[in-house]
């Protein structure tokens, strides 16, 4: 009898110590995304709450480098929370329809020091597959997982494989203007509903630079990534749709920023690993370009790292792109012999821009450069897509005749900055609203099309144009 009353005490003991244990959650989901040819990024993060608190308390109307929170109040307990927690996470994955081949990371400690996040680098894949995943998280080593998140991803299919691929741009994505309320931005449903190979993400991904809160910490910078993935729509799109994402200003460290400056307590380095930290990122140099297909090449360009300061006078050595980007541009262009050639820019390359700006390849502040990328893209057919710009429009260089689309911002609330009376003759398209670019690059007999085209924040198409290939001068 003593010894049935002492296995029990002892497992009644071990029960409440594992009820007492803390659980994890995946409130801002995964993210995956920079596929390559055989590998991609995929992003965890563990959470201590089931979904990100909407009902939370508001953010009072702060200056900027003021304490942002109420008296007496935390992050925690702000509309839109979602703390991180400590614990493990893996990756289990295969090609889609062939379970049998299924792989698993090892699992890894997530600590607070990350925002409880790790990006994992899943190599050795299946060249041009789709594949499954299920990531799973638990609190402590030892102890099975107690939540996971399912999705998939597509891999670039082989320069030899003549199929359609299609992609989605969009950027300027503000947690105050979204338009479906507690569940996100309109526009992640109606890319979904496209089913795109993968989404090029133009920047302004967050507003660090904005109220409510004026994230100018790590903690408030964190929250505010925190608080805008955790959003149902943008959430569940970032699990089924692979990304390739740019930085701009706001996502880096303030408005129209350069390297070596700061914004309260955030320098420029502490802003860059803020952004590898939340984002699906792949090591290696921050601009890269990926072939998707016989028909499809894709240049994803490199704005803030390596420019040269706003205020510096024009000529051959202001940069926006630095010596070893331009001369990586340079080859890689001529060495393509991909169909299609688009040119993701996070800023305008054409324009025309506000004459109130000066830090983008259509401002006269960076006129030589501009001339000398514009001459170079026309002149191997490319064309350009980019963000920045709150208004829709497709536009052309008068010079080169290089064109350029303009995703426009993520909600019709954020449109704005420029009006239908200041359509130029360059313009070919503008609407002053938001939503994203729908890009098809597809098979044509013997032949090629490229479909792109302004899709509203209603996921209605406004505009299209077709272009067929290129003929380089």
């Amino acid at each position: 009898m003593r010894t049935t009353l002492a296995v029990l005490t002892i497992a009644c003991s071990a029960l409440g110590q594992a009820a007492s244990l803390p659980t994890v959650h995946m409130a801002t989901g995964v993210k995956v995304g920079d596929a390559r040819a055989d590998r991609c990024a995929l992003w965890v993060r563990l959470t201590s709450v089931a979904a990100a608190d909407q009902a939370g308390l508001a953010f009072p109307q702060r200056k900027p480098h003021e304490d942002q929170l109420p008296d007496g109040k935390t992050l925690a307990q702000m509309a839109g929370a979602a703390p991180g927690a400590r614990g493990d996470v893996r990756v289990r994955y295969w090609p889609e329809g062939r379970d049998q081949d299924a792989a698993a990371t090892e699992w890894t400690a997530v600590t607070l020091a990350t925002n409880a996040a790790h990006t994992f680098e899943l190599s050795g894949l299946a060249r041009g597959a789709r594949y499954r995943f299920v990531a799973e998280g638990r609190p402590a080593e030892g102890r099975a997982p107690v939540c996971s998140t399912a999705g998939a991803f597509q891999l670039p299919p082989p320069a030899t494989e003549r199929r359609e691929v299609s992609f989605c741009v969009i950027a300027c994505q503000d947690y105050h203007r979204r338009d479906a309320k507690d569940r996100g931005h309109r526009i992640y449903g109606h890319m979904r509903d496209v089913a795109p190979d993968f989404v090029a993400h133009c920047g302004d991904t967050i507003y660090y630079d904005k109220p409510k809160p004026w994230a100018d910490t790590t903690a408030l910078a964190r929250f505010k990534w925190n608080r805008f993935y955790g959003l149902p729509l943008q959430r569940d799109f970032h699990a089924q749709v692979g990304a390739y994402f740019v930085k701009d200003d706001h996502d880096t460290l303030k408005n129209d920023c350069w390297p070596g400056q700061k914004y309260g307590e955030l320098d420029w380095e502490q802003g860059l690993a803020l952004y590898r930290e939340q984002l699906p990122l792949l090591p290696g140099l921050p601009y890269r370009n990926v072939r998707w297909g016989a028909l499809l090449e894709v240049w994803f360009l490199e704005g803030r790292e390596f420019r040269s300061p706003n205020r510096m006078p024009d000529g051959a050595d202001k940069t926006i792109l630095g010596k070893d980007q331009r001369a990586w541009l340079e080859r890689t262009l001529q060495a393509s012999d991909a169909t299609f050639k688009v040119v993701v820019s996070a800023t305008p390359i054409v324009g025309p821009d506000r004459k109130s700006k000066n830090d983008n390849h259509a401002n006269a502040g960076f006129a030589t450069e501009g001339d000398w990328l514009r001459a170079l893209l026309a002149a191997h057919g490319a064309h350009v897509v980019c963000g920045d710009r709150h208004w829709q429009y497709a536009s052309h260089d008068p010079k080169t005749g290089l064109r350029e689309w303009c995703c426009g911002a993520a909600s019709d609330e954020h449109a704005g900055g420029f009006s239908m009376r200041q359509r130029t003759d360059q313009h070919d398209y503008l609407r002053i609203r938001g939503g994203f670019l729908h890009v098809v690059a597809r098979p044509a007999g013997d032949s090629a099309r490229l479909a792109l085209r302004h899709v509203g924040t209603d996921g209605a198409v406004q505009h299209e144009d077709v272009l067929e290939p290129s003929v380089p001068k």
